[in-house]
């Protein structure tokens, strides 16, 4: 399975900057074959960068779409919009669910029209640390992760990608602190068995799982070396390039 390196610009960088950060990581960077790149810019940078980036080398992710592919809607932007634009959606982000208040079946819709118009979702789930202070962790997994589901077959499990984000794990919340590969591993598990229980373990296991949360250059291996881990989902280092190439390169080696 390829390991995917998801850079997640969030409300950074304008057009032109957007731009030239990325001619530079399109020269900076060879074609890994075994390694997908991806970034996900602010929506108005998404059109241009389409223009200059080389698919063979980077793809791009949007950060948020709407379920809807057309109507009155004010200020969204639909998954049929960005068909053939992008190839990945970031879904049920932490701050999509906590500061912008999307639920569970916003999000299931989500995941369900990225996949009508050919957009693999990247679903995003975690607790917060309340939740886990309390021993809530797996009721808030499955929850989220059955919830953003609900609307996919045993088909189209193939297409999506989960990426696990602990909201107490993120770098932009008060209350971060650096997520242990075991704490990653016991969740991931959780994953892959509640995907099994669902879908089937074949099913299961052709779905790629991200982590993501103060991903660095200095943590990089460790995450990747945890089993049943094939991607990271990178916030602040993915806006440093040297820092972001160095993850890259990290995951290039693990693949190794």
């Amino acid at each position: 399975m390829k390991t995917y390196i998801v850079g997640n610009w969030k409300l950074n960088f304008t057009v032109g900057e957007a731009s030239i950060y990325l001619h530079k990581l399109l020269k900076a960077m060879p074609n890994y074959r075994d390694v997908g790149v991806v970034v996900a810019p602010s929506t108005l940078a998404i059109q241009p960068l389409s223009l200059q980036t080389d698919r063979h080398k980077i793809k791009l992710a949007a950060q948020n779409a709407f379920y809807r592919d057309y109507g009155a809607y004010t200020g969204e932007i639909s998954f049929s919009q960005l068909r053939g634009v992008v190839d990945y959606c970031i879904v049920g982000h932490s701050e999509r669910r906590y500061v912008l208040g999307e639920d569970d079946k916003m999000i299931a819709k989500k995941v369900e029209a990225a996949i009508r118009n050919k957009i693999t979702p990247i679903l995003c789930i975690g607790e917060t640390e309340s939740e886990r202070a309390f021993g809530e962790t797996a009721d808030v997994i499955r929850d989220q992760l059955l919830g953003g589901l609900s609307e996919v077959g045993d088909d189209d499990l193939s297409k999506v990608i989960v990426a696990y984000e602990p909201v107490w794990a993120i770098s932009s919340t008060k209350s971060s602190r650096i997520a242990s590969p075991d704490e990653i591993s016991e969740v991931v598990k959780l994953i892959r068995r509640i995907l099994a229980d669902t879908y089937g373990i074949e099913s299961a296991e052709e779905v790629p799982v991200l982590f993501g949360g103060s991903v660095k250059p200095s943590n990089a291996g460790a995450y990747l070396t945890v089993p049943g881990v094939n991607g990271l989902l990178v916030g602040g280092a993915s806006l440093i390039l040297s820092e972001f190439i160095d993850i890259i390169e990290v995951a290039k080696r693990v693949r190794s």
